[in-house]
């Protein structure tokens, strides 16, 4: 089971890079780049998405359940607590890609500010699920 965690913990902070950066180059492509520049910002944005987000939540998932499977008898409420946390950052994860399409397709709604107050939530939501794995409250 170690190497299941430990690999785990590679795809997780692979999904959060993806999770702290992709609303940071929202910031930079809101600021209203030159066409050139937007071109470039899609680019990196979609490449970011598809190429390392996706797979790296796929992952965190998949043997994120591999592990509850092999823990869950053990856990006390910070295990459901976590799950809860994680299903909130997937839905956070496609509406990162609902955005993205709209800027893809020339739509954004949002200004600036919006989404530098979007690129804390997941900060605040890695600082919430390590406390509840380390501390394990409830077991």
């Amino acid at each position: 089971m170690l190497w299941i965690k430990a690999f785990h913990i590679i795809a997780m902070v692979a999904w959060f890079a993806g999770l702290f950066y992709l609303p940071r180059l929202y910031v930079y492509h809101a600021g209203g780049p030159g066409p050139e520049t937007a071109r470039l910002f899609t680019t990196m944005e979609r490449r970011l998405y598809r190429g390392i987000m996706n797979p790296a939540m796929v992952v965190t998932v998949a043997l994120g359940l591999w592990l509850w499977l092999g823990y869950w008898q053990q856990a006390g409420w910070w295990l459901p607590a976590k799950a809860a946390l994680v299903a909130f950052l997937i839905g956070f994860h496609f509406y990162l890609g609902t955005l993205r399409n709209q800027f893809a397709a020339g739509a954004n709604r949002h200004d600036e500010r919006f989404y530098r107050i979007l690129n804390e939530v997941p900060t605040l939501i890695l600082v919430a699920v390590i406390l509840l794995v380390e501390l394990k409250p409830g077991s």
